[in-house]
């Protein structure tokens, strides 16, 4: 019975996230996206995406591991969209990365701008469908085929989150080398 409660507890949960990822890139289409931009101090954002995937990063026996300033600084942004974009890239990098993988997490910063790289030992992504991957609903063929869970939502709606921030996201990726997904954003907000 505790096997059944399991299973259907974990069902539910893939649906609820399916909702909330459909719910978004609805508000997102529609322009109700709602942002509030506030000085936030970039380490909680840091502090609250990795928590949220520590129980996958474990499971996995992945080693995390963060390169950054001793004080990073506050940025102008809305943090609990910031956690979701940065929460949506950790757990693509955790997911598509082996077990006892490494994922590497860099941050730099500069007069303007906050830059992020999140480099993984993952499957990596086929030239061909590197165009498509930032679309509504697309995953790469051999992410399919690793049959990970996945809506093809989260890059979507990351790269919608950063461009609000006036920021850039891109990514460099060899099939079967792994893929590193950068993106900035500007210290103060205009």
């Amino acid at each position: 019975q505790q096997e059944l409660l399991g299973k259907g507890y974990a069902s539910n949960e893939r649906i609820i996230r399916l909702i909330n990822d459909l719910l978004n890139v609805s508000r997102v289409e529609e322009g109700k996206f709602g942002f509030e931009f506030n000085k936030t101090d970039f380490q909680e954002v840091l502090d609250a995406a990795v928590g949220n995937v520590e129980g996958l990063i474990k499971k996995s026996h992945q080693q995390l591991t963060v390169k950054k300033p001793a004080n990073l600084p506050q940025v102008c942004l809305d943090k609990e969209k910031m956690i979701m974009a940065l929460q949506n890239l950790l757990g693509n990098a955790t997911k598509y990365t082996p077990e006892y993988g490494k994922v590497e997490v860099k941050i730099e910063v500069d007069k303007q701008n906050l830059h992020v790289k999140i480099k993984d030992q993952g499957v990596g992504i086929p030239q061909a469908d590197q165009p498509k991957i930032f679309t509504k609903f697309f995953r790469a063929a051999n992410a399919v085929k690793l049959e990970t869970e996945g809506t093809g939502l989260g890059l979507f709606l990351a790269k919608n989150i950063i461009n609000k921030h006036n920021g850039q996201i891109s990514l460099k990726s060899e099939e079967g080398k792994g893929t590193e997904v950068s993106f900035s954003i500007p210290l103060e907000h205009s």
